[in-house]
């Protein structure tokens, strides 16, 4: 069986290891159009502030690993132009020598990640505008970065907060520029909030409600325009968000943003060929309807899946509840499930609770505060989400939490949980266990 994967990252090589595992006689081609496989993607903006000394500790398994140790047949700097589904045939360049290449499968596994969005503004071309999505990437900010002293983050979602973070924690003057009213957009107001005021602390400059127009400067940026305002600064990163790589796959049943629908299998809507990770949709439990919600333990998971069809035994994608978690300065963001606006999407008739408790027994040392939000739909006592910020224990919480969402949990089951008990991590009842201020319908 000839097995042509395209992408070596999170999803494809976990693909490619577990058709290794499951079926040794099977032929498997990597097609990856930079240079590096398997890396931790996530860990990019820890290598900004020094936690994560070096990219190359990013690197799970190297090229030459998987070509030495496991036979896979893994290509560097090939880029896929087209798939034939017909003549089951890929087709690319390789970007350095602009020479063509082509490659038959009987199964075919596309797993192209995401690349980040950059909108369509003056000047968006200039240098000194950057963005962290590979390793190359980064590495070419971390050149630039000793030679300047304010530093503007476009986006305040997951990856501008991180590298807000980060890049202050070198010293640097930092400026988040936010299209929205709030940060973090996932967030319910109140807990947003609460991340602002934790950004203000931190002395970064947060600008909300602002719409960017285009950049200034000649060769090199020198500032950021808005529909306001002009903001000067010496270094620009993008983190307005991802958007698939699958704009050379044509035929195929996808979403509005270009992301490969697929099945409990990881199958696309074209026989023989399976898509998994960034590229790929998730089927979101809750919502009950396919969704986009990319995430690196996501990708691992669907190539896993799509790896194990491929090698001929049969599994099921069970997939997500939305489930994710952020560091910010001191502040651990966590939430799982559904928020205000996607009940609101799906019509749910909820009921909130809201509260802040202690994250650990209230008589021990450094007790601290923890806000909670959840969602409950009124007549079923369904759980449906729950979002949660504080400076400890926030992880625990919100995966008990989406534990329960997996599991069809009511809010009233929360109470039977048993949960590990003691003063320096809980208090006798647990902080997802007490029952808060009922608030009534949303």
């Amino acid at each position: 069986m000839k097995v042509v994967i395209i992408g070596g990252d999170a999803a494809g090589m976990s693909a490619a290891m577990e058709i290794v595992r499951n079926n040794p006689d099977a032929q498997i081609v990597v097609l990856e159009q930079g240079e590096v496989y398997s890396y931790g993607q996530c860990g990019l903006p820890y290598v900004i502030n020094g936690k994560v000394p070096h990219t190359d500790d990013l690197i799970a398994r190297d090229v030459e690993e998987f070509r030495e140790k496991y036979g896979i047949d893994a290509r560097i700097f090939h880029k896929v132009t087209a798939i034939d589904t017909k003549l089951k045939k890929v087709s690319g360049i390789d970007v350095n020598s602009g020479e063509s290449f082509e490659f038959l499968y009987d199964k075919l596994l596309i797993a192209t990640g995401a690349a980040p969005t950059i909108p369509r503004v003056e000047n968006a071309d200039i240098q000194g505008i950057h963005t962290v999505k590979t390793i190359p990437q980064m590495e070419a900010l971390m050149r630039e970065l000793p030679q300047v002293k304010h530093v503007t983050v476009v986006g305040g979602g997951y990856i501008g907060l991180e590298v807000a973070e980060t890049v202050r924690e070198r010293g640097l003057a930092v400026r988040i520029i936010q299209r929205g009213k709030q940060l973090m957009t996932a967030l319910d107001p109140k807990l947003a909030q609460i991340v602002l005021e934790e950004a203000q602390r931190n002395g970064i400059d947060v600008l909300l409600n602002e719409s960017l127009l285009g950049f200034k400067g000649e060769t090199h940026v020198e500032a950021v325009r808005t529909a306001t305002g002009i903001y000067e600064t010496d270094l620009v990163i993008m983190a307005t968000g991802v958007r698939p790589n699958t704009q050379f796959a044509a035929g195929f049943a996808k979403l509005e943003n270009g992301a490969l629908i697929v099945n409990e299998q990881m199958e696309t809507s074209i026989e023989d060929v399976y898509a998994a990770g960034d590229c790929a949709t998730q089927y979101h439990r809750i919502k009950q309807q396919v969704d986009y919600l990319p995430l690196g333990s996501t990708a691992n998971k669907q190539g896993r899946i799509a790896g194990l069809n491929i090698a001929g035994f049969e599994q099921k994608y069970q997939g997500i509840v939305g489930t994710s978690i952020l560091k910010f300065f001191d502040l651990h963001i966590g939430m799982t499930g559904l928020n205000n606006a996607e009940a609101d999407q799906l019509h749910a008739l909820v009921e909130t609770y809201e509260m802040e408790v202690n994250d650990i027994a209230g008589y021990y040392p450094n007790v601290r505060p923890m806000n909670i939000r959840m969602l409950v739909e009124q007549q079923s006592r369904q759980l449906l989400g729950m979002q949660a910020v504080g400076k400890n224990g926030v992880d625990k919480r919100i995966d008990v939490f989406a534990t329960a969402l997996y599991n069809d949990m009511t809010f009233e089951d929360l109470l039977h949980l048993d949960l590990a008990y003691a003063p320096p991590f809980s208090g006798v009842w647990d902080a997802i266990m007490q029952m808060p201020k009922r608030y009534g319908k949303k």
